[in-house]
């Protein structure tokens, strides 16, 4: 049976194949074993297979002697706020992301309400390879309770990082596309509270996706044109599980997730001065950003975890990165879609114009993305012939390897996710960028 693909904030894979219910229990009983003192909080997303694995996750908490607060379907952001609001040790989100609806996965969380930090991650890892957990005896398992409302809290914070009157007084006129992912049950509430009038696709969480999961310019063709049709101000597209945001501007033009950050960043900065970090896979528009407005830019290692650690390190005011991922440590270290939409909202409400116009400001890069499953695309030896060919580039080993130029950057590294290399690029044309993109692939399969 195959492995499922593990890093360091969790697991993923094929559901009846690399996911079975005994690897979710086993991985789950081995967070528990090394996670401090308290009750794990469980969520999942709409996906089919969700209940059941749920159902496995939570009888192995029990069996492994640990409590468990249970709030059924919540987007991954919410999670990390709940571990927080109930002091638990950690927390566990079922979710395979953006990945086909025959995956599924699990999310683990501290208990200081962020996805796992690398160390910890890889201890969870050891222990679920090492083989059979320590079950508790029958006398010291675990109890399981409710959640209660498990959306306040993650909406009052969200609510506290705009002015709420200042959206209130547009009234725009927003489609919200949860795919039938766990977004559209924080989302609806959210952009009601901020006087919005909603139009929402796929709003039942159950997993029967409208569309593939992702969401990119190709998967989200039918919902720009259900915005032109519409008439919205904006329309907000969410993964299956709600930590990454793509837009589409009221022309039904679609922005995408690489603006999303930048929108962002753009008006936090323009309030609150202060660092900010993104991952080296983040469009060089947020560096450019951070040099327009005077602040400290850092750059991390790809992954969440590695954003929050470098966020964390700096005190960055905003951080995120390039997926549509945006992390404001006033709500919480975990990218958040709700966060990414309040604040574009507020700065569409305090600059007063349209969200095609804002983007327009930006500065202006094409990106290109590619992946490729060549075995030993990865190896120290293709990287080195790699950087050996764009000998003129300046070269960083951050995460695989990155190549920079004044105008345009290269970056070819493993996927955590995915058995496959990804190689990136930006320049100031997408020709440009994808040159670099399809010489590197002939490099590295030479």
């Amino acid at each position: 049976m195959p492995e499922p693909i593990i890093s360091v904030s969790g697991l993923r894979g094929v559901v009846g194949e690399s996911l079975t219910p005994l690897v979710a229990m086993h991985y789950v009983a081995a967070f528990a074993e090394v996670a401090p003192p308290g009750p794990f909080v469980l969520t999942r997303d709409g996906r089919a297979t969700g209940a059941a694995l749920a159902d496995c996750i939570r009888g192995a908490l029990l069996s492994a002697g640990r409590d468990m607060i249970d709030a059924g379907i919540a987007a991954t952001p919410t999670t990390g706020v709940l571990v927080r609001q109930f002091a638990a040790a950690g927390g566990i989100q079922i979710s395979a992301s953006h990945n086909p609806p025959e995956y599924n996965g699990l999310k683990l969380f501290s208990n200081e309400g962020r996805v796992v930090p690398a160390e910890l991650g890889e201890e969870v890892a050891a222990l679920y390879r090492r083989g059979e957990p320590a079950w508790a005896r029958h006398d010291t398992f675990g109890q399981s309770r409710p959640c209660g409302d498990p959306l306040r809290r993650h909406l009052d914070l969200v609510l506290a990082t705009v002015d709420v009157e200042r959206i209130r007084r547009r009234r725009f006129k927003v489609l919200l596309d949860s795919n039938h992912g766990a977004g559209s049950l924080l989302g609806a509430e959210l952009l009601a509270a901020l006087g919005c009038q909603v139009e929402l696709l796929g709003g039942e969480p159950d997993g029967r996706f409208n569309h593939p999961p992702e969401p990119t310019a190709e998967n989200l063709a039918e919902v720009a044109h259900q915005v032109q049709k519409s008439g919205v101000d904006i329309a907000f597209c969410q993964d299956p599980d709600a930590d990454r945001l793509a837009i589409i501007d009221e022309k039904g033009r679609y922005i995408g997730e690489e603006y999303t950050l930048a929108l962002c960043m753009k008006h936090v900065l323009s309030q609150r001065p202060g660092p900010v970090v993104t991952n080296c896979s983040t469009s060089r528009m947020t560096q450019d950003i951070a040099a327009e407005k005077g602040v400290p830019f850092f750059s991390s290692a790809v992954g969440e975890a590695n954003v929050v650690d470098c966020m964390c390190a700096r005190q960055a005011v905003l951080g995120g990165e390039g997926n549509g991922g945006v992390i404001d440590p006033r709500v919480g270290y975990v990218r958040d879609s709700f966060s990414g939409m309040a604040l574009v909202l507020d700065a569409l409400a305090t600059r007063r114009l349209t969200v095609s116009q804002l983007t327009d400001e930006l500065p202006r890069y094409e990106i290109v993305k590619t992946k490729t499953s060549s075995p030993g695309a990865q190896d120290a030896s293709r990287l080195a012939a790699l950087e050996k060919h764009f000998g003129d580039a300046r070269s960083s080993p951050l995460d695989g390897l990155r190549l920079d130029w004044p105008d345009k950057w290269l970056l070819v590294r493993a996927s955590n996710t995915e058995p496959i290399v990804r190689a990136i690029a930006e320049a100031q044309t997408r020709a440009e960028a994808q040159r670099l993109c399809d010489e590197a692939a002939k490099v590295l399969s030479s």
